[in-house]
């Protein structure tokens, strides 16, 4: 088995930074859709992720997913295989739909420890049937790429000078894999379990990496985020474009687009193609001087349960067909149509609507804090707010929001939290100087196995399934990260 020890996760920030700036439109050029005629639409996306943990035969770093194979005999181990699958697919079930005359669209959200792990592992079929979702001419119209943490790490218990460097290093990975044109079509962002934070401090320096790092658009849960006056989304809302203002402690303010996941954490909704059938029931509604299609967005892991494994194919080449019938390809507009995101938002850009038509959005829980902050916004005052609230007993929280509201990623889980803060501090201690005096110190040796380190500890696996064996994963890189900061 070929093993590469190390994934490109930094080293070409100022190549990047400058690539991704200003970027032209890239969708227009290649999109058959009009708005004219299109009453609703539906942009799914699929989530795949594989943790790297500390658990090859002599302790090496390796993909979960070559575990799996190496020990079929442990819990659902033996689904390593069908896995493995789901994660090439995508290259098949596209090209079917095109021959028969369909008109089909995904999105897909891969992690940078899968993709890093597929090639630890010498599977050329997935990094092959990837390159082609990714580079090929035709896939163009077809596949939209979104970026993600690079270690599927969550953002509201991310180390505030860490969500940067999650956020570049899958970029790095990205374009190593796939190629320069590749990465400059990846404009929006899936963030890992749907984790929006909602302390102002960690949304504005999440948000405001997202806009240095070149996105234009993120995905968030529907109830990750309130309008301005604290009310849910309107009914309607849930299927525009929305604006997310994110206002620190200080008053800064940092602003994106968002795209919103309607419902909670169930697989079947895509796997179903529920949004499809969902937008059959939709039609357009007025945003700033015209009339647009409501767009029903939707995403689920990829791989992840029967539903998934099995019956996803089989419903997304349905739900297409259907699509396809109700008015083909090349007879004027169907009514529905299988839509990405960066396709629609350049759509609507092109038909004069613009950010400041959409309806303005912030964190959940935000309403609550800034009326009890009152005017003199700082840290000292914000911390104080949040104090009270909390004390209340209100429900109130600053964990964020994710589609897994019953799950928390901080309770119960110090063992893991503070080695991960300990070693960020120290990260940053050992080289930010350095690299601020010579930025292409992110090129050493040193200070990528140290960076490695800390993006894996920072994954939100160790802190999903419990006590015991993954909190120990943790320990033992947290603990690997510090020999080598020392």
């Amino acid at each position: 088995m070929t093993q590469h020890q190390s994934p490109a996760i930094a080293g070409r920030e100022a190549d990047l930074h400058s690539l991704l700036q200003n970027r032209e439109p890239v969708w227009i050029e290649h999109t058959n859709l009009k708005l004219e005629g299109i009453s609703s639409a539906f942009a799914c996306a699929l989530h795949m992720h594989q943790p790297t943990i500390p658990a090859g035969k002599s302790g090496e770093l390796v993909s979960h997913l070559q575990y799996m194979v190496e020990n079929q005999g442990e819990g659902d181990n033996h689904n390593a295989e069908p896995f493995a699958q789901c994660y090439r697919r995508m290259a098949d079930l596209i090209p079917q739909l095109i021959s028969e005359g369909c008109n089909p669209r995904i999105m897909l959200d891969y992690s940078g420890n899968l993709l890093w792990g597929v090639h630890q592992m010498g599977r050329e079929d997935i990094t092959r049937a990837l390159r082609y979702l990714a580079c090929d001419p035709d896939m163009q119209r077809h596949v939209e790429w979104l970026g993600t943490f690079w270690s599927h790490a969550v953002a509201p218990s991310t180390p505030i000078p860490d969500l940067k460097l999650q956020i570049s290093a899958w970029q790095h990975q990205f374009v190593d894999l796939f190629g320069e044109e590749a990465l400059k079509r990846v404009k929006g962002f899936s963030p890992p379990e749907m984790h929006l934070p909602n302390h102002p401090d960690t949304l504005h320096a999440f948000i405001q990496a997202l806009n240095d790092c070149g996105y234009s658009w993120l995905m968030v849960q529907e109830h990750s985020v309130e309008n301005p006056d604290g009310s849910p989304l309107t009914h309607a809302q849930r299927y525009l474009p929305n604006q997310l203002v994110a206002r620190s402690s200080t008053g800064d303010t940092a602003r994106i687009t968002v795209l919103i996941k309607t419902q909670g954490s169930d697989t079947k909704l895509v796997g179903q193609m529920q949004p499809y059938y969902e937008a059959l029931t939709l039609g357009q509604q007025p945003l700033g001087r015209r009339h647009i299609p409501s767009v029903v967005t939707q995403i689920a892991d990829g791989e992840n349960g029967g539903v998934m494994m099995n019956e996803f194919p089989e419903a997304f080449l349905q739900a297409h067909r259907k699509a396809c019938n109700q008015n083909p390809v090349g007879e004027g507009q169907a009514q529905t149509v299988a839509i990405n995101g960066s396709e629609w938002l350049e759509l609507l850009e092109q038909a004069g609507v613009t950010t400041t038509d959409f309806p303005e959005v912030q964190a959940v829980q935000q309403h609550r804090l800034w009326q009890q902050v009152g005017r003199g916004s700082n840290r000292e005052t914000v911390k104080a707010a949040i104090d009270e609230l909390k004390a209340s007993n209100s429900g109130f929280s600053m964990e964020g929001a994710s589609w897994t509201n019953n799950l928390s990623w901080v309770e119960g889980y110090d063992n893991v939290l503070e080695p991960m803060n300990q070693l960020s501090a120290a990260f940053h201690q050992r080289f930010d100087q350095q690299t601020a005096e010579n930025p292409s110190f992110t090129t050493d040796e040193r200070y990528q196995k140290a960076l490695l380190h800390l993006l894996l500890l920072e994954t939100s696996c160790f802190r999903y399934w419990g006590q015991g064996t993954w909190t120990e994963y943790a320990r033992n890189i947290h603990s690997r990260g510090k020999a080598l900061l020392n």
